[in-house]
C-alpha cells in the first residue's frame, strides 16, 4: 500500500480551496474536508491559513520559474525566448484558477492577503525579466534601456493583452498575444 504524503495532501487540498473559494472564504475545517483529514493534521505542518497559503504560493513561483528556465534556449534571440516563455506560461496560468480567483477577490472585495499574494508572484515575475532583459542589453539584442522600467511595461503589457483587454475586446489567442508584444516591444527595442 502507498505511503501518503499528508503534507502534500493537505496542500493539494488548500490550493484547491483557495482557489475555489478565495483566500477569505478559505477555512482550516474547509482543508481539512478536502484533503479528508482531521484539522489537528493541518495544524502539526502549517502554524495557520497565512502559512499555509504562502507555501502555496511559494510552490507555484518555483514552479513558473522552472516553465520559464525550461522554455530559455541561450543559443536563441531574446524576442524567441520571451514568446516561448509566454506561451508557456499563459498555457500555465490557463490552468491555474488560484491566479483567477485572487485577482477576482483582490478586485471585488480588497482581501490584502489577496493583493499581497497576486504581489509576491509579480515581484517574482518582475525580478525574472529584469534578469533576462540585462543580458539581452549585455548581448546587444536590445536599445540601451533601463531593465527595471522595460521588464515593467513588459509585464504589464502582458497583462493587459491576456487580461484587461477581455472586459472590453474579444480574448486574444496566443498567436494575437504575440504579434502585440512584437509589435509595441521588438519593433521599438530591437537593435
Amino acid at each position: 500500500m502507498a505511503v501518503v504524503d499528508r503534507r502534500q495532501q493537505v496542500l493539494q487540498a488548500a490550493a484547491k480551496s483557495f482557489s475555489l473559494f478565495g483566500y477569505k472564504a478559505t477555512t482550516m475545517d474547509q482543508v481539512a474536508k478536502i484533503a479528508n483529514v482531521g484539522k489537528g493534521t493541518i495544524y502539526t505542518f502549517f502554524t495557520n491559513k497565512e502559512q499555509l497559503f504562502d507555501e502555496i504560493l511559494r510552490d507555484m513561483m518555483v514552479e513558473m520559474k522552472m516553465i520559464a528556465e525550461r522554455e530559455i534556449r541561450r543559443d536563441r534571440p531574446f524576442f524567441d525566448n520571451l514568446h516561448r516563455v509566454l506561451d508557456a506560461l499563459l498555457e500555465f496560468r490557463s490552468e491555474q484558477e488560484l491566479f483567477i480567483k485572487l485577482s477576482q477577490e483582490s478586485r471585488e472585495f480588497g482581501t490584502p492577503q489577496a493583493g499581497e499574494g497576486l504581489e509576491k508572484i509579480e515581484n517574482i515575475v518582475l525580478e525574472y525579466l529584469e534578469r533576462e532583459v540585462q543580458q539581452a542589453l549585455q548581448k546587444g539584442e536590445i536599445k540601451p534601456c533601463d531593465p527595471k522600467i522595460v521588464s515593467v511595461v513588459m509585464f504589464r503589457l502582458y497583462i493587459v493583452l491576456t487580461a484587461e483587454l477581455n472586459k472590453t475586446h474579444t480574448p486574444l489567442d496566443k498567436e494575437q498575444i504575440k504579434m502585440y508584444f512584437h509589435l509595441f516591444l521588438a519593433e521599438g527595442l530591437a537593435q
